[in-house]
């Protein structure tokens, strides 16, 4: 019997409680799952601290210690290519097959269609906490973020001196005020 395989693309910048929750939901519904780390080329910007390394340590973890068989999944790379009418074959060529895309990104979601795939809005989980941006807000304003995120996202950002780093790449230079 064929594996349904799905995929979901994410900067994860860093890894949240959100992707877990999304990630564990995409489980109920395929046999794999392929996690794009997306905009792999990205690290050192305050919308983009954690290097594609960075954040394969943070979700391997978080997957690891939420006891998901390793089996289950792929995690790779993707870094961005500025030609969106060739990315979806780029991303075809950098993973293992699939046939359900998972996105809520309304580029990804047309671009997959046009290939002919099958494209699912994963739910979202409190979005307006659980993201990213609000992870990096709290960093950098000294507030609670350790909710937000699995214990593994922030063991590695303490790991890598994560937090030095976000408030140190949000210092405006005077050149730039």
């Amino acid at each position: 019997m064929q594996k349904v395989r799905g995929i979901l693309i994410g900067r994860m910048q860093p890894v949240h409680n959100g992707h877990m929750q999304v990630i564990n939901k995409i489980l109920e519904e395929v046999d794999e799952i392929i996690i794009g780390i997306g905009s792999a080329q990205l690290s050192h910007e305050v919308k983009d601290p954690f290097t594609a390394g960075e954040r394969i340590v943070m979700i391997s973890q978080a997957l690891a210690d939420a006891d998901v068989d390793p089996s289950r999944y792929y995690i790779i790379p993707m870094q961005d290519i500025n030609f969106n009418a060739i990315w979806a074959a780029h991303v075809k060529m950098l993973t293992p097959p699939f046939s359900i895309v998972y996105s809520g990104n309304p580029l990804v979601k047309q671009l997959f269609s046009e290939e002919g795939y099958e494209v699912r809005q994963p739910p979202l989980y409190d979005r307006l906490h659980l993201s990213g941006t609000e992870v990096r807000r709290r960093i950098i304003n000294d507030e609670d973020w350790r909710e937000l995120v699995p214990s593994a996202t922030a063991d590695v950002i303490s790991e890598i001196k994560g937090i030095e780093r976000i408030k140190n790449l949000s210092i405006k230079e005077i050149s730039d005020i």
